[in-house]
């Protein structure tokens, strides 16, 4: 099983590097192979709302100047996912948001190709704004219909300083928490494999309130 955690904070190593890899280092305890992904000074463009990833139906965004499209073909053959992303204007980063946009459509419109693949939210806030962002992540995550990890406190961990987030005792406890949820969600799907069947949820129907 692997993991694979984007980072779309500028600073490489910063707090919420650290975070991520507080997660990463516990599912590695139970066996779990993940890494981690520096987007944040990535050049992603937005989203053009051209609608060719529906039309093509190839699993593939038609900008080809960046390596989103790669991107994609990892999550899709990764067994969870992790966001993390540093709080700016009370959510998270451009390139992030940028990178969700584009990361769901594809998805979405080409049979959901993320569906039931677990999901984690991990923010480094300085003071407020966290659960914003972790909406916004998790709203991805629920539109492309897979499963929200949870822990035991908001996924979040305070500091601005690189390094000051280790100073929050319980936002390490939070990330070290969100990893073992993880872990035993995945190991628990490993184990229905086979055993469980998995519902029917395609999108058949779209309405878009206009008459």
């Amino acid at each position: 099983m692997k993991v694979i955690a984007y980072n779309g904070s500028p600073r490489k190593k910063g707090n919420t590097s650290i975070l991520i890899q507080t997660v990463l280092k516990e599912l590695n305890k139970q066996g779990i192979e993940t890494e981690e992904i520096h987007i944040g000074l990535k050049n992603y463009r937005g989203c053009l709302g051209c609608m060719k990833c529906a039309e093509n139906k190839n699993g593939k965004c038609v900008i080809t100047t960046d390596d989103l499209n790669l991107q994609i073909e990892k999550i899709i053959a990764a067994d969870a996912v992790i966001l993390g992303s540093p709080i700016y204007c009370a959510n998270i980063s451009g390139q992030m948001k940028t990178f969700i946009d584009r990361v769901s459509m594809v998805g979405c419109v080409n049979g959901d190709l993320y569906k039931r693949k677990p999901g984690a939210s991990v923010l480094a806030v300085r003071r407020a704004g966290g659960v914003e962002g972790m909406n916004t992540i998790n709203s991805f995550f629920a539109i492309s219909q897979m499963l929200i990890v949870g822990t035991t406190y908001w996924n979040m961990g305070y500091g601005m300083l690189e390094g000051e987030v280790l100073s929050d005792a319980e936002g390490i406890q939070t990330m070290v928490n969100l990893g073992k949820n993880m872990g035993w969600l995945l190991k628990s799907l490993e184990l229905a494999k086979g055993k469980v069947e998995e519902p029917d949820s395609a999108r058949q129907i779209l309405t878009n309130f206009i008459r």
